[in-house]
């Protein structure tokens, strides 16, 4: 039995799965996962679990380079805009249009992972990135410039 960190098996699985630049959506109990997409659905009732405790959990087993959420989570939703930047310090962050999100974006991940949130516009990408440190410290090995800050 795994002793620690996320333990439902498709979530672990598909984490354990994402690779550079792979998208994975978080979201809330009420986002339209398309036919097609992988769906991981957590959703128990009303916030259970919530958002920030599933993308908490799951920033603790990915690298995350880029976090892109809904224009309106800035305008509208400042608790949890200000969550994700706490949380997703070292990451570039980017705004889509929340239809977008609902849709293209939603056909891109390769897997959406549904919360029970009742959370507005709670609808998080996160794009996976590599441990920079661990990838370019080796002797000889110089870092791209958009990699060197983060050595």
């Amino acid at each position: 039995m795994k002793k620690s960190g996320i333990l439902h098996a498709d979530l672990s699985r598909v984490l354990a799965s994402l690779g550079h630049t792979d998208l994975l959506m978080v979201v809330d109990a009420g986002f339209p996962i398309p036919s097609g997409v992988q769906r991981i659905d957590l959703a128990l009732a009303e916030n259970l679990p919530d958002l920030r405790t599933v993308l908490s959990l799951i920033n603790e087993e990915i690298i995350v380079e880029k976090v892109t959420r809904a224009e309106f989570v800035v305008s509208h939703n400042p608790p949890l805009e200000a969550f994700l930047h706490q949380i997703f310090s070292g990451a570039e962050f980017t705004v889509r249009p929340h239809q977008e999100i609902l849709t293209q974006m939603a056909h891109e991940a390769k897997a959406v992972v549904r919360t029970g949130a009742f959370d507005p516009w709670g609808n998080i990408g996160l794009y996976c990135g590599v441990d920079v440190p661990r990838w370019f410290s080796a002797e000889g090995i110089t870092a791209p410039d958009y990699y060197a800050s983060r050595l």
